[in-house]
């Protein structure tokens, strides 16, 4: 064979061998799915970030992100297998867990250390603390979670919660009446209430926010939930798609203008500077904490899941006894080095 022939060769063949290697590099990409568990706003910024920068991709896993429509929803798609694992509030998964014990699904990352929960009021309403909430009106789905554990928050702040008068109404409407005045509070994520209620003409100053963690309850927040079957069968997805989460958490947190433009890539049509003022919100009031300031994002001790537990199975009336491998499994986390957090 001539020189020219054989580079002409060798050249072919480098370029099929690049390809086949190319090839194989995307067919060993694991497929997942993750529910968002919410619509695409700055609650789900650190999962956006982590797929658009790559991070997913280079734990060998093709991640699809979709929206959800609440903890329940979300826990029940992942349940049933439509999801490999999306967000949700943890005390949602003790009330399916301890309802569903052959199907039990598994924390493997707090979201949130602080719970956002609130109840939000008018400045105006004459109601300063929890105990003047009794005989209001209060708008909220049936199950939305700050109506769902207000239970919790009635123990700690020895409010009656047989005083509440809820009013069931979709989010949309709901604000509305509370803006209009029919309704004396509204009960959220404090994050979406605050920044849904501005986004409608209300100066957040006139508003007092009682947020659960602020009363002493406990309860973790959101945490990311994984389908048994996905960590039985491939556990290095798990812990590659939790590592990537902490990265894109920690970025979003470490620079939330980057965390907010990843939500206006995802969705046009997003008001990037309201989200980032969300994303603010979020990590400020419920990632920055002084438990994760120590241990690092992402983590749970046990004693705060066995607090968890218990403040949700006295709010929902649980009689099942959970123990901390039945809601938590800390395994998958990367080191405490890797999910360090440094104030922005």
């Amino acid at each position: 064979m001539s020189p020219s022939l054989f580079s002409r060769f060798f050249a072919v063949a480098a370029v099929g061998l690049a390809l086949g290697l190319g090839a194989g590099a995307a067919a060993a990409q694991t497929a997942l799915k993750f529910n968002l568990g919410w619509r695409v706003e700055a609650s789900g910024a650190g999962f956006l970030l982590a797929q658009q920068k790559g991070y997913y991709k280079a734990e060998g896993l093709d991640v699809t992100i979709d929206t959800g429509n609440g903890s329940a929803g979300a826990i029940a798609a992942v349940a049933g297998g439509a999801y490999d694992a999306a967000s949700a509030d943890i005390a949602t998964l003790v009330e399916f867990n301890a309802a569903n014990p052959d199907r039990r699904l598994t924390a493997t990352m707090i979201q949130y250390d602080a719970n956002p929960n609130s109840i939000i009021v008018r400045k105006n309403s004459g109601i300063a603390r929890p105990a003047d909430l009794a005989g209001k009106k209060i708008v909220a789905q049936p199950f939305n979670a700050s109506r769902k554990l207000f239970p919790i928050f009635a123990a700690a702040t020895k409010t009656d919660p047989k005083g509440i008068q809820w009013q069931s109404m979709d989010p949309a409407v709901g604000d509305h009446a509370f803006i209009k005045g029919d309704a004396d509070g509204v009960a959220f994520f404090f994050f979406t209430g605050l920044i849904n209620l501005e986004g409608k003409g209300v100066n957040p100053n006139d508003l007092t926010v009682m947020k659960f963690s602020d009363f002493g309850v406990q309860t973790y927040g959101n945490a990311i939930v994984f389908n048994p079957r996905v960590i039985r069968d491939n556990p290095n997805a798990v812990r590659g798609f939790v590592r990537a989460t902490v990265r894109g958490w920690l970025d979003s947190i470490h620079n939330p203008v980057e965390g907010a433009r990843a939500i206006k890539v995802r969705e046009p049509l997003a008001d990037e500077a309201l989200e980032l003022k969300r994303l603010r919100m979020i990590t400020e009031g419920s990632m920055i904490t002084p438990a994760t300031l120590r241990d690092g994002y992402g983590g749970a001790t046990e004693e705060r899941i066995r607090a968890t537990i218990a403040e949700v199975s006295a709010a929902l009336d649980i009689k099942v006894p959970l123990t901390v491998a039945d809601v938590w499994n800390g395994s998958f986390l990367p080191p405490r080095g890797e999910r360090t957090i440094k104030r922005p």
